[in-house]
């Protein structure tokens, strides 16, 4: 973008407990299996 670089939109789920702990991360997730990947880590 007018010849500057820049890092675009990067998504990331967070897994959190009932306690507040983080119990599982997400890096850059796939729309189309996101949700069955956080159904089948629960």
């Amino acid at each position: 973008m007018f010849g500057h670089k820049y890092m675009g939109v990067y998504r990331t789920t967070f897994l959190i407990d009932e306690k507040g702990i983080i119990k599982k991360i997400f890096l850059k997730p796939k729309s189309k299996q996101h949700a069955e990947e956080i159904i089948e880590s629960l």
